[in-house]
């Protein structure tokens, strides 16, 4: 059966606790980049500041949702990884990851 990602992050978000620190993180992380990118010139620096609070919390939410249901490995960004490495056909790099 080919990979999927999709089916790779479904299987990595099964615990509540996971889903529901995901489903606070998500929109958290999404402002937090809207801020960050915005152009605002009143108050710019405090908007960016913000924006990368926003986004270290919502990353934040993700790491201990994934602590918690014991697949620190299986962060977004590491699943992504792997499965671009599985398309593009290159080695995969050994990431160690302390609990």
């Amino acid at each position: 059966m080919p990979f999927s990602i999709i089916k790779a992050i479904k299987s990595t978000h099964r615990h509540p606790i996971n889903r529901f620190l995901h489903s606070i993180g998500a929109p958290i992380y999404i402002i937090g980049i809207v801020l960050l990118i915005s152009r605002n010139n009143l108050n710019g620096l405090q908007i960016h500041i913000s924006g990368a609070i926003l986004w270290l919390l919502a990353i934040m939410f993700f790491i201990v949702g994934h602590k918690i249901e014991g697949n620190l490995r299986a962060v977004t960004l590491i699943v992504v990884l792997k499965y671009f490495c599985r398309k593009l056909k290159l080695p995969r790099a050994k990431i160690k990851v302390s609990s």
